[in-house]
């Protein structure tokens, strides 16, 4: 018989996936020939089909296209390697041997200064005006620093932000108040001992706050570099005396805490409620100084005693706006 349409004659490949749809389904013929395999062999035990599928290769040539391209295994791994100016570079290791890479034959693309440019200097123009700016004002106090420039370059601080503590504002502001004024190792004996839950990370945050202000800002390294200096015994901002043995130990000169998000729960009551519940989020944040900054502070506010003067009863000033006769 053969198949023909109303306008024109069908294809022979129409022809042949028509029939195919055409013939009765039977259990050994599946509803999608072109994808389905040949041959699919399982473990069975009672009536329980278990284990992995076993496929035979296929005749289909889209099976076949597929398993010409589809990789043999999983990606060669590609190892890093240290680089020559590393500090965990071993003399003693001896030559490695380079790692060949797949993309090395294609020539590596230089770096172009002026695509850079558009994310390092996005503004020329600002930027020169901005420089303009700072030449006319250091020719106008004819190099002259201010009294801020000056403590900047003498001084050291470091600001330390802590992640978001799962606890509340009220819960952390008092630990921030306890902190603030002590010398860091005192500080982080006190979250040590304390019946805080929230305690235990604060104390974290002391020991990296710690450790950043020492590798990043250079600060209390006196017994390294010897700049220690001499004991010197110092006025506190609430009137107490301290003995300083280190110019360069750490202190806590302020710690504040900060609000973050709040998660949501749900709080099942009785009758079937659900109330939802805020899961509070805060952070904490400290600045470390030096004591330098507090001999410092303690010098001026004696300096500034030493010149107060003297207050009298009726002190002897001019007499002003007033008149010799009566003005009734």
């Amino acid at each position: 018989m053969s198949l023909r349409s109303s306008s024109q004659r069908l294809t022979p490949t129409t022809a042949v996936a028509l029939k195919t749809f055409l013939t009765p389904l039977t259990s050994s013929s599946p509803l999608f020939p072109l994808l389905a395999p040949n041959a699919v062999s399982r473990r069975s035990i009672f009536g329980f089909n278990f284990g992995k599928k076993q496929v035979q290769p296929s005749d289909n040539p889209l099976t076949a296209e597929y398993l010409k391209q589809k990789p043999k295994g999983p990606p060669a791994l590609i190892r890093g390697d240290l680089s020559s100016s590393s500090i965990f570079e071993s003399d003693d290791a001896g030559p490695r041997t380079p790692q060949v890479r797949p993309d090395e034959s294609r020539a590596r693309a230089v770096r172009d200064p002026s695509l850079m440019a558009a994310v390092l200097d996005p503004v020329p123009e600002n930027r020169k005006r901005w420089e303009r700016k700072m030449v006319i004002r250091d020719i106008r106090r004819r190099g002259r620093l201010s009294r801020t420039q000056k403590i900047r370059r003498t001084e050291r601080e470091s600001l330390s932000k802590s992640h978001f503590i799962k606890t509340s504002v009220k819960k952390l502001g008092p630990l921030a108040r306890q902190i603030s004024g002590k010398s860091i190792e005192d500080a982080i004996v006190q979250m040590r001992f304390s019946k805080k839950k929230a305690a235990k990370e604060v104390k974290k945050h002391l020991e990296h706050a710690r450790d950043e202000a020492i590798v990043k800002r250079g600060m209390a390294l006196g017994a390294i570099e010897g700049t220690k200096g001499e004991q010197v015994e110092i006025e506190l901002k609430d009137g107490k005396r301290k003995l300083v043995k280190d110019r360069t130990s750490l202190y806590i000169d302020q710690a504040w805490v900060g609000r973050g998000t709040d998660d949501k729960a749900p709080d099942h009551r009785a009758r079937g409620q659900i109330h939802v519940m805020s899961l509070p989020y805060t952070s904490i944040s400290v600045i470390l100084k030096e004591e330098a900054t507090r001999i410092r502070l303690s010098e001026e506010r004696e300096k500034k005693r030493q010149n107060r003067k003297l207050w009298v009863h009726l002190p002897d000033r001019p007499i002003t706006a007033q008149r010799q006769y009566y003005s009734w």
